[in-house]
């Protein structure tokens, strides 16, 4: 019994050693004392925050998101944002449940921010109107788009910039603000049926009649002209060598090289006119030549 007690007597002395060198000031934060307590805490804490944040993250990025079509790249971007606001919301409550004053962290926090916003302006500003569209969704990955001078097809839509692959197979980095800044043509917005409107000339003496049935044959044989809206034909206008028309056809396949299609439709114009005799005409100027009295008799005369 005695043994007993005296093992008793021997841990709570070294309990209370031990409180007392956790209890030990080490240095001063602000208005607060910082001990060995304090850090052990800290640790153990932010251990687990940190493991809990990264579980929240995959539970948001697996179960919240995953049924979205929301671009992969963007989906880690929200992802990491939202452990980023655990993270820092979770940093104010330890700190302040372990009873540490962040009042002198205040001053320092704002000249830090304040240095990072002008720092990262430019990339704050891609990734918040990374998330603009995100939200509104004015583009999505497969659209076809114009901004600015690049045209192309969207692979990827990530948190700071877009990138578009044009028909030469090159890939663009398009800057997300660009998007919500700028003029933006997307031509699968709504669906991927587009009209192009292919121009055709043809002599003076030719029946405009006939001229229309031509083309309208040759846009209803062509695989990639949608049958509904059906192929047009418009008379456009009586120029200086031709008769002006342009054939109207609707296509979802060729959205994306609408050259290849124009192509395709004259070449088969073109011979469906050469076995019509339907001529096409060319640019034709008439040079009058102002002759002179004198003749060569006369010059002759004086050069002897």
């Amino acid at each position: 019994m005695e043994k007993a007690d005296k093992v008793g007597e021997s841990i709570k002395g070294w309990w209370a050693s031990f409180n007392e060198l956790l209890q030990t000031p080490l240095f001063s934060f602000g208005d607060s004392q910082i001990d060995l307590g304090h850090i052990f805490y800290l640790l153990v804490s932010v251990s687990v925050l940190v493991i809990a944040s990264r579980w929240l993250m995959r539970l948001v990025v697996n179960k919240l998101l995953k049924n979205t079509d929301m671009e992969k790249g963007m989906l880690q971007s929200v992802a990491t944002l939202v452990r980023f606001g655990i993270l820092v919301l979770g940093f104010i409550v330890i700190f302040q449940s372990a009873g540490i004053d962040l009042s002198s962290l205040s001053i320092l926090a704002g000249a830090l921010g304040v240095g990072i916003g002008f720092g990262l302006q430019n990339i704050t500003n891609n990734f918040i109107s990374g998330l603009i569209i995100l939200f509104e969704r004015p583009i999505k990955v497969g659209d076809r788009i114009e901004v600015g001078d690049i045209a192309g097809d969207v692979i990827s839509i990530n948190a700071r910039a877009t990138t578009i692959i044009t028909n030469d197979n090159i890939s663009v980095i398009v800057p997300n603000s660009e998007f919500i800044s700028g003029t933006v043509i997307n031509w699968s917005h709504s669906d991927r049926n587009v009209r192009f409107l292919f121009p055709v000339g043809v002599s003076y003496k030719e029946d405009p009649e006939k001229v229309k049935k031509i083309l309208l044959e040759v846009a209803d044989k062509n695989q990639y002209v949608l049958k509904s809206p059906p192929p047009t034909v418009m008379f456009d206008e009586f120029g200086d060598s031709s008769l002006n028309f342009y054939l109207g056809v609707w296509t979802s396949t060729h959205i994306e090289k609408p050259r290849v299609l124009k192509s395709e439709l004259y070449f088969e114009i073109f011979k469906k006119f050469t076995e019509h005799n339907i001529e096409i005409p060319f640019p034709q100027r008439d040079l009058h030549i102002k002759t002179s009295p004198v003749t060569v008799e006369q010059i002759q005369s004086k050069l002897n």
